[in-house]
């Protein structure tokens, strides 16, 4: 299962994430995003637990708790839609870089 984690402080570390959900069970990967252009953290991250119950555990058990000095928001993640998979973001408009007509 695909767990989205909001609100992590900027210098947690992925192994320190990795050890918080790795205490309800089996970790198979833990990614905290990044800013493309400086490196820091965006304050969120995807852990991926492959059994679903000790994923919905660790929900319960980290959502609203502090690591770190900040109150994690633990849940599980959506889907990319369709316009995101297409580098619309959002779903806003595309921004295209074609030619203009005039």
């Amino acid at each position: 299962m695909n767990i989205y984690v909001g609100s992590i402080a900027s210098d947690l570390t992925e192994e320190e994430l990795k050890e918080a959900f790795e205490a309800f069970g089996k970790t198979s990967s833990v990614k905290i995003i990044k800013d493309r252009y400086t490196g820091e953290s965006r304050g969120f991250a995807f852990v991926e637990m492959p059994e679903e119950a000790e994923a919905k555990a660790a929900m319960a058990g980290l959502n609203g708790k502090e690591l770190k000095g900040k109150t994690l928001a633990v849940n599980e993640a959506r889907p990319r839609t369709d316009d995101f998979k297409k580098g619309r973001g959002r779903g806003g408009p595309s921004r295209g870089g074609g030619r203009s007509e005039w």
